[in-house]
């Protein structure tokens, strides 16, 4: 469980309650998403790397064709388990532990290149950039990654939105508009900018894959009681029936961030 005043105006959220839809809908991030850490010499073959916030594994288990050497840490034990057995399945190597970022163990210098994919906001940064810091290996790079529907620009985005405001009006993940990760300033201390990119991405969906999307978010599956989601669910399924053909694409930005680690 986590509650952050500055997240949802303090309301409590659990990603393990949303565990197997998360698995189901979430690993949806295009090739060009990640042939664009590829093309920056990141996560490849050679490199050891630690992903915060795993999740289900998604960077990892979706990265590991290209050589690198994983490991996933999580908060959540559900999501967890959802990684190591989707991992298993598909007969990847990947190591996974359920524990929070800012207190995971590993010795210093272990990693070449530590990732941070849409959980970058859920951290306590003063306890978590020295931890970075001290992990990687000289010249190591922390990466920030995240993605997000355009609700002003991309119709069904903006229904679909407007219907998990009325389910949850404390949620704060909505009303997105194309900007840079916002990096706290403790991390001036430990690292330097190396690069920065925002650029739009068409992400393909169905009215099922679009539905389940939209129930894993923080603001439905991992906010609201069963009673609450079954509710949206029906209502959603009835608005993507009206607004949304069988299968379309949803306009989205990519934000990511490559920070070095200073010497």
């Amino acid at each position: 469980m986590i509650q952050n005043e500055n997240i949802d105006h303090g309301k409590a959220f659990d990603w393990g309650r949303t565990s197997s839809d998360y698995a189901k809908y979430r690993d949806i991030y295009p090739q060009e998403f990640y042939q664009n850490l590829v093309d920056m010499g990141l996560c490849v073959k050679g490199q050891k790397v630690l992903d915060i916030g795993t999740g289900t594994g998604v960077i990892p288990r979706n990265m590991y064709r290209y050589g690198a050497d994983f490991t996933g840490i999580d908060i959540s034990e559900n999501q967890i388990s959802q990684a190591a057995a989707l991992a298993k399945e598909c007969g990847m190597d990947i190591e996974f532990h359920c524990t929070p970022a800012e207190k995971c163990g590993f010795p210093d210098g272990t990693f070449d290149v530590i990732t941070a994919c849409q959980c970058f906001t859920y951290f306590n940064h003063e306890e978590l950039a020295p931890l970075i810091w001290r992990m990687l290996k000289p010249g190591g790079r922390f990466v920030v990654l995240y993605m997000a529907w355009l609700p002003f620009e991309d119709m069904i985005a903006g229904k679909s939105e407007d219907l998990i405001l009325k389910y949850n009006p404390a949620w704060t993940g909505c009303k997105e508009r194309r900007h840079p990760i916002s990096i706290p300033d403790v991390y001036g201390i430990y690292f330097t900018m190396e690069s920065e990119k925002v650029f739009d991405i068409q992400v393909p969906f169905t009215r099922e894959s679009w539905n389940g999307r939209m129930k894993a978010c923080r603001g439905i599956g991992a906010s609201l009681s069963e009673e609450e989601v079954e509710s949206f669910e029906t209502e959603h399924r009835a608005l993507l029936k009206e607004i949304a053909p069988e299968e379309f694409n949803i306009l989205h930005y990519t934000a990511m961030t490559v920070l070095k680690k200073n010497v």
